[in-house]
């Protein structure tokens, strides 16, 4: 199922690689900061957790613009829209983080993405 409505199959394609790469960013960003915040509250103060946040945060917004050219068309993505999805899970939804997966799963992106939950 595609969100995106693009007359021009291949760009429609470069737009879901590109989403699904910056969705899969964002999730190694979230996960990485995670483990490194387990690791500074155990005392280890070598990373600063602020600069690991700025990351996330700058990384689920880099997720969410590549969801908005996916909306350009047909939005209908179970429910709701791709947009809607990303923002949900940047947001720490993991059911719109599921969805958000599923779309790249669908889309033929499902290696540029782990599996949430």
């Amino acid at each position: 199922m595609s969100s995106c409505s693009s007359d021009d199959p291949a760009r429609a394609e470069k737009w879901q690689q590109e989403y699904c790469t910056k969705l899969g960013a964002w999730q190694d960003a979230k996960r990485a900061a995670a483990t490194s915040g387990a690791d500074v509250s155990a005392g280890d103060e070598r990373d600063d957790p602020s600069s690991e946040s700025d990351d996330v945060g700058s990384a689920g917004q880099a997720a969410i613009t590549a969801s908005e050219r996916l909306v350009r068309g047909d939005t209908a993505h179970r429910g709701g829209t791709i947009l809607d999805d990303t923002s949900s899970a940047v947001a720490g939804d993991i059911d719109g983080e599921r969805r958000a997966v599923s779309y790249c799963d669908s889309a033929g992106f499902e290696t540029l993405v782990d599996s949430a939950g």
